[in-house]
C-alpha cells in the first residue's frame, strides 16, 4: 500500500521530534567535548552547547551525525575538514565507539595515529589525507573489519605497509601515495577480494612486482594500480594478465626491467598503461595498439627498440620521446 506524502511527513516529523528528546550518550559527549577543547577556533565557535547531538533548541554541532539507538543518541559520523586543525590527532575520537565515518582530512594534523583507532568497530570510511601526520601506520588500524575506504594519502607517514590491512575483508579504497613508506608492498592485499583502487604512488617501496603479484587468484576485482614515482625493480610478470578487471596500471618512475610480456594487453579493460621512465626494453606488442579499449600508452625514458614507433591501427598512443635503440 503507497503511503501518502502528509502521512510520510508526519512520521519524519515525529522521529526528528523523537531523537530530539533522546538523551546522548555520555561516553559520546564527553569525548566530543574534549575533541572541542583540543580544537582551534575554526571549529569550536561552531559547536555551541554541551550535547554534541543538539539540546533542546540547539542544532546538533556542525560535522557531527547523531542516530538514534535505543533510548539514545550516539554520534555516527564526524566530519571536520579544511579548517586548519592544529596539533596530534584527537586520541578522544576513538571513544566514539559507534562511529561509521571519521573526516578530518585536509587540516594540520601532527604526531601519530594511536593505535586506539582499532577500537572504532564500526567505522566504514576513514579519511585523514592532507595533513602532516607521521610515524609508522599502526597495525591496529587492520581491526576495523567493517572497513571501505582508507585515505592515508599525503602525509608523512613512513615504515612499511602493515601487513595487518589484508585483514580488511571490505576494503575497496586505499590511498596510501605521497607519504615516506618503505619497504616492499605486502603480497597478502591480493586476499582482499573488494580492493578496487590501490594508490601506494610517490613512496620508497621496493621490491618487485613479481613478488607482489604472487598467486593467479589474487586481486580478483582491482580496477586501479598505482605504483609510480617509486624504488621497483624487476621485470614485468605474466601474473599480471590475470587481473581481468584492471583499467589503470601506473608503474612510471621506478627501476623495471626487461621486456614487456604481450600477454598483458589480453587485459580486457586495459584503459591506461604507464611504462614510462624504466629500463625496459625490446618492443611493444602489436596486441597493444589493437587493443579496443586502450586509450593511453605511455612508454617514453626506456630502451624499446625502433620498431616499437609504429602506432598500428591506435590514434591515441602517447609515444613521444621515446630512447630508441636501434
Amino acid at each position: 500500500m503507497a503511503i501518502s506524502p502528509s502521512f510520510a511527513s508526519i512520521w519524519c516529523f515525529l522521529l526528528l521530534l523523537s531523537l530530539a528528546h533522546c538523551k546522548t550518550v555520555k561516553r559520546d559527549v564527553k569525548a566530543l567535548n574534549e575533541i572541542k577543547a583540543s580544537l582551534g577556533w575554526r571549529v569550536v565557535y561552531a559547536w555551541v552547547g554541551d550535547d554534541p547531538c543538539g539540546d533542546g533548541d540547539l542544532p546538533p554541532w556542525s560535522g557531527v551525525t547523531c542516530s538514534q539507538q535505543g533510548d539514545y543518541r550516539v554520534v555516527t559520523e564526524l566530519e571536520v575538514y579544511a579548517v586548519s586543525i592544529v596539533g596530534p590527532f584527537p586520541t578522544a575520537v576513538t571513544n566514539l565507539l559507534d562511529l561509521t565515518r571519521l573526516d578530518l582530512h585536509n587540516n594540520k594534523l601532527t604526531g601519530p595515529i594511536p593505535p586506539q583507532i582499532g577500537r572504532l568497530k564500526h567505522l566504514r570510511i576513514l579519511n585523514l589525507r592532507w595533513n602532516k601526520l607521521q610515524d609508522a601506520i599502526p597495525p591496529e588500524i587492520g581491526e576495523l573489519k567493517k572497513l571501505t575506504h582508507l585515505y592515508l594519502s599525503f602525509n608523512n607517514f613512513k615504515g612499511e605497509i602493515p601487513v595487518e590491512l589484508a585483514n580488511l575483508p571490505e576494503l575497496r579504497y586505499l590511498y596510501l601515495h605521497e607519504n615516506h613508506l618503505t619497504g616492499r608492498i605486502p603480497p597478502e592485499l591480493g586476499n582482499l577480494k573488494n580492493l578496487r583502487h590501490l594508490d601506494v604512488g610517490n613512496n620508497q617501496l621496493t621490491g618487485t612486482l613479481r613478488d607482489f603479484i604472487r598467486s593467479g587468484d589474487g586481486f580478483p576485482s582491482l580496477r586501479n594500480l598505482y605504483l609510480n614515482n617509486n624504488q621497483l625493480s624487476g621485470g614485468l610478470p605474466e601474473q599480471l594478465a590475470n587481473l581481468t578487471n584492471l583499467e589503470i596500471l601506473y608503474l612510471s618512475y621506478n627501476k623495471m626491467i626487461g621486456a614487456v610480456p604481450p600477454k598483458l594487453a589480453q587485459i580486457p579493460r586495459l584503459t591506461y598503461l604507464y611504462l614510462d621512465h624504466n629500463s625496459f626494453i625490446g618492443r611493444i606488442a602489436d596486441g597493444f595498439y589493437k587493443h579496443p579499449f586502450l586509450k593511453e600508452l605511455y612508454i617514453e625514458g626506456n630502451q624499446f627498440r625502433s620498431g616499437t614507433k609504429s602506432k598500428g591501427t591506435h590514434k591515441v598512443l602517447e609515444l613521444t620521446d621515446t630512447e630508441f635503440l636501434f
